[in-house]
């Protein structure tokens, strides 16, 4: 028979905390199946330019253009 029990929780050390009002259906050697979905966030991970962009490389003094292109 199977019966399901859904929660929410962190996970902290490695380890999926289950909540106390869930512990006497889930005993100690209980084969279970265990599906985890991830919340995550809609902003993909920032890259190099949206880095530069929101912390600008400070230079003194400012280049021409033919010192940028000289190089």
């Amino acid at each position: 028979m199977l019966n399901a029990v859904e929660f929410q929780a962190k996970i902290q050390n490695g380890l999926i905390q289950i909540p106390d009002e869930y512990k006497q259906e889930l005993n100690e050697g209980d084969d279970i199946k265990v599906i985890v979905l991830v919340n995550k966030k809609l902003f993909p991970k920032k890259d190099i330019i949206d880095e530069l962009t929101d912390n600008p490389v400070q230079v003194n003094g400012v280049l021409t253009r033919e010192e940028v292109y000289s190089r």
